[in-house]
């Protein structure tokens, strides 16, 4: 997604240029559907978004045991088939290549499985993670089913958060996003310390949740996957190295993701306009200007690694959702500021205020644990 995004803003904003896309897969995007909020992104960046988006509510709802509440943000999706298409409308055909499996990759070249190697002023790898042992991480993994229900479904805006069911392997909730008035996703999702992921397991679960909420006669359209890194700590330039030293890198091959959603299109949209801006390609040059930018992110992302980590360690895996009950009390405007990641740190100190949902000793040792999150 980070490539696509990147691709199509060069095109847009430089179409002289000789943009060469390559993808190990058949179609741009897998099997995927990406969601955020409208005030994630700039306006230049919705700018750019907006043509791909394939459904956007109003309004959402999260629901925990002690309360519901609606939040009136807007929310989209963009699913992947529609950024394929975007790609092969915008995009000429010779910059398309598809199918096609990296066996070296540099600053300067690209080698493919079948002997082709294209040489270029530079490479930008977005092929997803580097090593992440060089990471302290939890994950945030899911199951989600696209399935139609007879007679409909009666959900009329998305619903983020259910926490409403038994708390499984970690923080669990089921996400629910309405696309027609049949048709919805069910994806049942973990905030969970381990990344394996059974898929028959989660697919009985989500069929437990559809029955308990009458859709008895449904037809599973799709499913998707996923497990997304939740970033605690590490060795941010450890990490970046093992992507290659001098190669440019986006996405989460560059480290950026949200640290405490393990949500990665804002960065995407950002990296994209970043690139697009700039008058000196070079290897070297887009490198130091990817490498500031994402070392910067991390650095200033290290108060969304102190409350992954109190998430993760500072209570009992059963109980992360009082966490998470507890931040859906504050003001709205706060709320969307944490998402977009530019929470102020009057946001910051009002977030910890109050008596913990979580052992006190447990959220004190963690905030100890600050300056390892800061590497």
């Amino acid at each position: 997604m980070s490539g696509c995004l990147a691709a199509l803003a060069l095109h847009q904003r430089n179409p002289s240029l000789d943009v060469r896309l390559i993808e190990q897969g058949d179609t741009f995007g897998g099997n995927h559907l990406w969601s955020f909020f409208d005030q994630d992104l700039s306006p230049e960046g919705l700018a750019l978004i907006t043509p791909l988006i394939s459904h956007a509510w109003p309004s959402y709802e999260v629901r925990f045991p002690t309360r519901s509440r609606d939040l009136h943000s807007t929310y989209c999706s963009i699913r992947s088939e529609q950024l394929d298409q975007a790609v092969r409308a915008r995009l000429p055909e010779s910059a398309i290549f598809t199918g096609q499996f990296i066996v070296d990759l540099g600053p300067r070249h690209v080698e493919l499985r079948d002997g082709t190697r294209f040489e270029a002023r530079a490479i930008i790898d977005a092929r997803g993670t580097g090593d992440l042992d060089y990471l302290d991480l939890g994950w945030q993994k899911f199951v989600g089913q696209e399935i139609k229900v007879a007679g409909g479904h009666g959900r009329h805006q998305p619903v983020i958060m259910d926490a409403n069911i038994p708390q499984i392997d970690g923080y669990r909730f089921v996400y629910t996003l309405p696309f027609t008035s049949d048709s919805l996703l069910v994806e049942d999702t973990y905030y969970a310390d381990d990344p394996t992921l059974d898929h028959d397991v989660l697919a009985g679960r989500i069929a437990d949740y559809a029955d308990r909420h009458g859709w008895h006669r449904r037809t599973l359209i799709r499913q998707e996957s996923g497990v997304l890194p939740i970033a605690m700590g590490g060795d941010f330039d450890g990490y970046w190295q093992s992507g290659g030293a001098e190669v440019p890198k986006i996405g989460l091959r560059a480290g950026l993701f949200h640290p405490t959603t393990g949500y990665s299109l804002p960065d995407a949209v950002r990296s994209a306009l970043l690139i697009a801006a700039q008058r000196d390609f070079s290897a070297t040059a887009l490198h130091d200007l990817l490498y500031q930018d994402a070392r910067a992110r991390w650095k200033e992302r290290g108060y969304y690694r102190l409350l992954a980590r109190m998430l993760f360690r500072a209570a009992e895996p059963d109980a992360r959702f009082r966490i998470m009950a507890q931040f859906y009390r504050l003001d709205q405007r706060l709320i969307e500021r944490f998402y977009a990641s530019n929470a102020t740190w009057r946001d910051k100190l009002r977030i910890l205020m109050g008596r913990p949902p979580v052992s006190i000793w447990r959220a004190l040792g963690q905030l100890f644990e600050r300056k390892k999150g800061m590497r």
